[in-house]
């Protein structure tokens, strides 16, 4: 190689080096700035059973939350957990068909490729409340939150809300 070919290509591996180098910083900084976007995320919720709340199974079925796989692919649920701010928690045993989307029911009854149940006897999603949708590694892919929280905010998503307006009473 002469020595102008080498020269170059000196110049060009240290101009590499040098970018390589000037990139770590931001990537060091404790975010995940090349994190993907989960294509599974929360789609619909109904946090308050619509009518009255009289614990019947019907009842808290009535109220559920929908997670959604927005790709092409399957995606295996096995492991995966849905949690509200009280840490009741729900773990998936399913593999979730492209474009296409599960309810999970607070009370019992049959799993179905569309419908699986927690098999709770009592209510779980609050008029104020967080739901969190957790890989089985336990990464946070998604969540949604409703109601008054702590920093004094009010959200009101149509995602929810029995006849009453929103307010479930005691449980």
């Amino acid at each position: 190689m002469s020595r102008s070919a080498r020269r170059i290509t000196a110049t060009v591996l240290t101009a590499g080096a040098l970018l390589g180098a000037a990139a770590l910083p931001a990537t060091a900084d404790g975010r995940d700035h090349d994190r993907q976007r989960s294509a599974i995320v929360l789609g619909e919720i109904q946090y308050e059973s619509p009518g009255r709340d009289n614990g019947s199974n019907r009842s808290l079925n009535a109220e559920w939350v929908t997670v959604t796989n927005t790709s092409r692919h399957s995606v295996n649920l096995r492991g995966w957990t849905l949690t509200d701010e009280s840490r009741r928690s729900y773990t998936f045993d399913l593999r979730l068909a492209g474009r296409s989307s599960v309810r999970v029911h607070t009370g019992v009854g049959r799993d179905t490729r569309h419908d699986v149940y927690q098999d709770r006897r009592n209510y779980v999603w609050d008029s104020r409340d967080t739901a969190t949708l957790r890989d089985n590694r336990g990464r946070k892919i998604d969540s949604e939150s409703w109601g008054r929280h702590r920093d004094g905010g009010h959200r009101d998503d149509h995602r929810g809300g029995g006849r009453d307006g929103g307010h479930r009473g005691n449980r």
